[in-house]
Order: C-alpha cells, then sequence, then structure tokens
C-alpha cells in the first residue's frame, strides 16, 4: 500500500498542513499513522480533499461537508442535500444577475442625474 507524507499531501494537493491537521480535528480526513511526529496518508486522501474544495466553493459547511463521508473517509453523498444546495446556488445566481444588470444600468444611464433615474430609485428602494 502506497503512503504519502504530509508534506507530499501538502503539495499535491494545495492544502496548507495547518488545515489539514484541521480537517483531521474535525474528522475529515484521517492519517493512516505517523512516522516519528509527522503524519502519513492514504493517497485517497487527496480525493476525499478535492471533495471538501469543491463542497466549500458550493457553499457547503464543514459541519455539513463531515456528513458526506462515512467513519472510513469515504464519500456518502447525500443526493438531497446535494439538490437543495443547487436551489439554494439558484436563487443566489438570480439575485446576482439582478445586480449585475441593475449595476450596467447604473453604469449607462442616460439620466443627468442617478437619482432622476426611475430605474434607479427602484434599485435603491429594493
Amino acid at each position: 500500500m502506497d503512503e504519502i507524507g504530509i508534506g507530499e499531501v501538502v503539495r499535491r494537493s494545495g492544502v496548507p498542513a495547518s488545515t489539514l491537521r484541521y480537517y483531521e480535528e474535525r474528522g475529515l480526513i484521517a492519517p493512516v499513522r505517523r512516522q516519528g511526529l509527522a503524519r502519513v496518508y492514504d493517497p485517497a486522501v487527496l480525493q476525499q480533499l478535492a471533495l471538501v474544495a469543491v463542497c466549500r466553493t458550493a457553499g457547503f459547511s464543514l459541519d455539513e461537508i463531515t456528513l458526506m463521508f462515512d467513519p472510513d473517509g469515504r464519500p456518502r453523498l447525500d443526493r438531497a442535500m446535494l439538490a437543495a444546495k443547487a436551489d439554494e446556488l439558484d436563487a443566489t445566481i438570480g439575485k446576482l444577475v439582478l445586480m449585475r444588470d441593475d449595476l450596467r444600468h447604473a453604469a449607462a444611464c442616460p439620466a443627468p442625474s442617478h437619482m432622476e433615474c426611475p430605474t434607479f430609485r427602484r434599485i435603491l428602494g429594493a
């Protein structure tokens, strides 16, 4: 069984050692053993860290991400939780699109003053 040291995990994953130790405290990852004071991991930890990174980018909390792993570290994805997060992202995207459109309007508004623009005044009231 190939194993990799913490330095190699840091290099290959881009996750700082301090974060790896924090994830270990939270139960997201676990070393297979220690070599002196250094942690040694199964190479599967890289896939676990990739899943954590994707989930963090999607807006999941660490508590939610912890639920996505079996105690042995294998992924256990809750499809309903994924669908709910996708719905949440859709709502956020919708709000951001409206905000972008409002900002573009304000940037190009032909009114002499933004306060004279009905669209801009509507934005302020929203």
